[in-house]
């Protein structure tokens, strides 16, 4: 019974996937025999499915006009899982983006309303960063509570928390004193997940890390804003402030680089912490498997720096300078004419 069940749902989906299906062929997607097809499509047609026949060269079944699909059977976290899955494949999987976006919008008009509120809560922008780090895990709830309010537009109280995730205030501290922001925008960044946000207090732009927040939902609206800088990508990648703590590596060090901390804070790994100094330098502090990682890392912002920490770190870079100027001189020996 299992086996029917399922097969006769896979033939509803063929049947809503394509407009007119020769018998033979759904035959052969099934796996089956015409003559079980068939019977299945009774079946469908029992369950009240406007299943066609069309006669004739180009003859076969479909799904009668204004035909849907019925509800989903989601629940609540499983529309979430979906709706994140969706949405972060393509930056995995190369091709994706269209086909993604299309599966999304289908599930939703498949899904029932309440379930589909919580998968459109969490419309997100996901941006490219080259080094893909592990990120910790975030709390769906977390998600939904700020995803809700960016599409519904409604300001958010928010507490930023320690990076242990624990209070900044004390516990009995009155929440409603906390922060109080416009979430604009969801993003994904080298898999981390950060809210763009407009501070009521100081009327300035935030970028807020969603795991380091304690956020509560109000009733109060607000309107669209003009984003700072070109586009959205480009404002969250060069924040250096986005709340950012080191990666728990087996090695951490830092460095100071003689670039802005805009321009680093873009290219920076995942789970690196910038710190602004000037106009012309700031501190990059990461972490990698081992101190010549960190020091290869540093090597690719193509700049001079200083500072190097720990003296583990300046030793390995050392080591990584001889070995490199070592392998230039031997070019160098094996391009000259003799």
């Amino acid at each position: 019974m299992a086996g029917t069940s399922l097969r006769t749902l896979t033939l509803l989906s063929l049947l809503g996937a394509r407009r007119v299906w020769p018998l033979r062929e759904l035959a052969d997607r099934l796996g089956t025999s015409t003559r079980t097809v068939r019977r299945d499509l009774d079946t469908l047609r029992e369950l009240g499915y406007p299943v066609t026949t069309l006669h004739g060269p180009g003859g076969g079944y479909r799904l009668g006009s204004g035909h849907t699909l019925p509800p989903l059977l989601f629940d609540h976290d499983q529309a979430l899982a979906i709706a994140v899955a969706l949405q972060t494949a393509p930056g995995t999987i190369a091709g994706l983006g269209d086909d993604a976006a299309r599966a999304l919008a289908t599930l939703e008009q498949a899904m029932p309303e309440t379930v589909r509120t919580s998968m459109e809560s969490l419309r997100l922008t996901r941006l490219r960063n080259y080094w893909e780090f592990s990120a910790p895990p975030i709390d769906p709830e977390a998600l939904t509570v700020v995803g809700t309010a960016v599409r519904q537009r409604r300001e958010l109280v928010v507490e930023i928390l320690r990076p242990d995730g624990t209070r900044s205030a004390p516990a009995d501290a009155d929440f409603s004193a906390g922060r109080r922001v416009e979430p604009h925008h969801l993003v994904v960044w080298a898999g981390r997940w950060y809210l763009v946000a407009h501070d009521r207090a100081d009327q300035e732009w935030r970028v807020l890390r969603v795991d380091r927040l304690r956020a509560h939902p109000t009733t109060a609206g607000f309107g669209p804003r003009e984003l700072p800088g070109a586009d959205i990508a480009g404002f969250v990648m060069s924040s250096h402030d986005r709340g950012d703590t080191p990666a728990d590596w087996q090695c951490t060090g830092s460095a100071r680089l003689d670039l802005p901390a805009h321009v680093v804070a873009r290219w920076a790994p995942g789970g690196s912490v910038v710190e602004h100094l000037d106009d012309r330098h700031c501190r990059l502090t990461l972490g990698a498997w081992s101190w010549a990682g960190i020091a290869g890392i540093l090597a690719s912002f193509d700049c001079d720096l200083d500072e190097l920490h720990p003296p583990e770190l300046a030793r390995a870079a050392g080591g990584i300078a001889e070995r490199l100027r070592i392998a230039a001189d031997q070019g160098a020996s094996t391009s000259t004419p003799s």
